[in-house]
């Protein structure tokens, strides 16, 4: 179980990392919020330690399953073949390329329900996780000092 001041340090840091998504939103034309950097964040701080949540995972997870999401869908449109085929896809490059994130899978899939083009790549996937990123070595290095974050970078 979680002690009280973990629960609050995970709170703090997911609450802020998600408002940070959403001032960038409505000041510039991009806009980051995305459900699966909700479950990005889960990882970001709730487990921060764990590899799924180090920077190449959260960065390059996202970033194929967005790839995976793109190319599915201008592949084969938007059918559950595509779906299905843009998960597999990210499930695999991540296992390939060591940098699986289980939030990569849902970039994916919204990439290819939302009939994105390669702009989804960059923008909202890889801006967005630039921006949590950041924000989780910020704060973890400043309020978790029992946790080094990243653990690893490659």
């Amino acid at each position: 179980s979680f002690k009280y001041k973990k629960i609050l340090i995970s709170f703090v840091g997911a609450f802020v990392a998600i408002n940070m998504l959403a001032v960038v939103s409505i000041y510039s034309d991009h806009s980051l919020l995305i459900a699966p950097f909700g479950a990005s964040t889960v990882l970001l701080f709730g487990v921060e330690e764990s590899p799924l949540a180090q920077p190449r995972n959260l960065i390059m997870g996202n970033l194929l399953g967005g790839i995976s999401g793109v190319f599915s869908f201008n592949c084969f449109g938007n059918n559950s073949f595509s779906c299905g085929l843009a998960v597999a896809i990210a499930i695999a490059l991540g296992q390939l390329f060591r940098c699986l994130h289980p939030p990569a899978g849902a970039v994916a899939l919204l990439g290819v329900i939302s009939k994105a083009n390669f702009n989804f790549v960059l923008s909202p996937v890889l801006l967005g996780s630039l921006v949590l990123v950041t924000w989780g070595i910020i704060f973890n290095r400043i309020f978790n000092k029992k946790i080094i974050y990243p653990v690893h970078w490659i």
